[in-house]
């Protein structure tokens, strides 16, 4: 059985290929729902109504694990989907989310007593990272940013725009005197050489983190692990194609992939 990897967009391929790296001998799908991106500004209910039908698709494409690598999904849907999905649908299978393994990566070096996190705008509103950093450490404050432009900069070859935007938004932070910062969004992978040059602190970012939080999981998880496959095989599933799409694919995996279009019900 697969490794699933959903996000409601292309942004989790910088999750999936890091994982792949980390953890290459396993069989992978990947599932973008770009017919419905973003997920950001949509109701909690339809939310989960959409995560919903990723993890059925995933699940009936022989994943026995999920990983979220959608923020809004891990902040709105990934607990209903434990608690009352699973339970109901697929007791023996299993999905993770990047909130919470992001967060912990925060205090696994270093004194922190500030933590800053840039987000979109639902994954600020939803306060998902300050609950979790809060729940690890009661003690720290957490300082939440909104950057609402640097999805669509990093989708559209916008690159070169970015740096005035990224003091904006990383202003705040740096006035809060923050001890490290948290990217909480899979497109700001693409950013974190820029914003560390910037900020000079320590970065959290979730290519980095996630691989190796699931590798520590399979290990203490054999009941999981062993239902794994290896053949080292990857499918890329997404429910719509364009050409903008395939660009932004390419630019995410390193090279060309096939993306297969999809229909989730």
């Amino acid at each position: 059985m697969k490794i699933g990897v959903f996000d409601s967009g292309l942004g989790g391929l910088a999750i999936a290929q890091a994982i792949m790296r980390r953890l290459p001998d396993y069989d992978y799908l990947y599932l973008g729902d770009t017919k419905r991106v973003p997920y950001g500004g949509r109701s909690q209910e339809t939310i989960h109504e959409f995560t919903s039908q990723a993890m059925s698709y995933l699940f009936d494409h022989d994943c026995q694990l999920i990983i979220l690598a959608c923020n809004t999904a891990s902040a709105e849907a990934l607990r209903k989907t434990q608690q009352e999905y699973l339970p109901r649908h697929f007791p023996d299978r299993r999905v993770l989310g990047v909130i919470i393994p992001t967060a912990e990566a925060c205090f696994e070096t270093g004194d922190v007593g500030k933590i800053g996190v840039l987000a979109t705008d639902s994954t600020v509103a939803s306060k998902a990272y300050e609950r979790e950093l809060l729940r690890q450490n009661p003690n720290v404050a957490v300082f939440q940013v909104a950057a609402p432009l640097l999805v669509p900069i990093v989708e559209n070859e916008g690159l070169k725009y970015v740096d005035p935007i990224l003091d904006d938004y990383l202003a705040p932070l740096i006035e809060a005197k923050v001890d490290r910062i948290v990217l909480g969004c899979t497109h700001y992978c693409l950013l974190k050489r820029e914003i560390r040059a910037k900020v000079g602190l320590p970065v959290v970012s979730q290519d980095e983190v996630v691989p190796e939080k699931l590798g520590d999981y399979l290990q203490r998880h054999p009941e999981i692990d062993i239902h794994l496959s290896r053949d080292r095989s990857c499918e890329y599933h997404v429910t719509d194609v364009t050409s903008g799409y395939m660009r932004f694919a390419f630019e995410l995996a390193g090279g060309p992939i096939q993306l297969h279009k999809v229909t989730l019900t």
